[in-house]
């Protein structure tokens, strides 16, 4: 599993100016909690966090001071364009214990569907799981070349790692393949016969062919 390196340093517990004050100088405040432990307050290098993010990391390696710990990002709060954060909550875990975490679905292939004239909806961008704190897969892959038009692919179809558990519903539809609006069947049939112009596909699909302090 990987791993983040991010920065921090110490601070006080604050209101909202003071926390405005570290925003301005490159940090986002965060706050450290669980095992029965009191909260510690720190803040974070803002481009190490938004690194750790953009790579859809789930544990950080915090550098404080000259010592380093290891943290499960439990939850972050953005700016109003849900782009910079700007809080970050931060859960103290241990490398044998079992956490509850969001994982990103990768939509693999191309459905039959979209070659009589559908298009790929995802529903379901991420899943929730369970696993051991080592074992947090970075994704999981979900294969749709075999949905028609009006099939759906559900949670029971994805295979996971034997560690890993789902804790979505087994009946919730994680994609589907639309037919084009207002299109009867038999119109589909001859679209599909004259090879019309490829749909728009909504997922990733195509491109894997080509390739807390709440209100601070």
């Amino acid at each position: 599993m990987e791993t983040a390196a991010i920065q921090g340093e110490t601070r006080q517990a604050a209101g909202h100016h003071a926390n405005e004050r570290l925003r301005r100088q490159g940090l986002v405040p965060a706050v450290i909690y669980g095992h029965g432990l009191p909260n510690a307050y720190v803040a974070l290098s803002l481009h190490d966090t938004k690194l750790a993010l953009e790579h859809m990391l789930h544990v950080i390696k915090l550098r404080v001071g000259g010592g380093e710990e290891q943290y499960l990002i439990k939850d972050v709060q953005y700016d109003h364009l849900q782009q910079t954060p700007i809080h970050v909550d931060l859960m103290r875990v241990d490398v044998t214990e079992r956490v509850r975490v969001k994982v990103p679905i990768e939509l693999r292939g191309r459905p039959r569907g979209t070659l009589e004239g559908g298009t790929l909806v995802s529903v379901i961008t991420e899943l929730d799981v369970e696993c051991l704190l080592l074992n947090i897969p970075e994704n999981i892959r979900a294969h749709v070349e075999h949905l028609g038009l009006n099939e759906s692919l559900h949670v029971r179809e994805i295979t996971v790692p034997p560690d890993v558990k789902v804790l979505n519903h087994a009946n919730d539809i994680v994609a589907v393949v639309h037919p084009p609006r207002g299109t009867t069947a038999a119109e589909l049939e001859v679209a599909a016969a004259e090879g019309e112009a490829e749909p728009e596909i909504i997922g990733k699909g195509p491109k894997e062919e080509a390739a807390g302090e709440a209100g601070e």
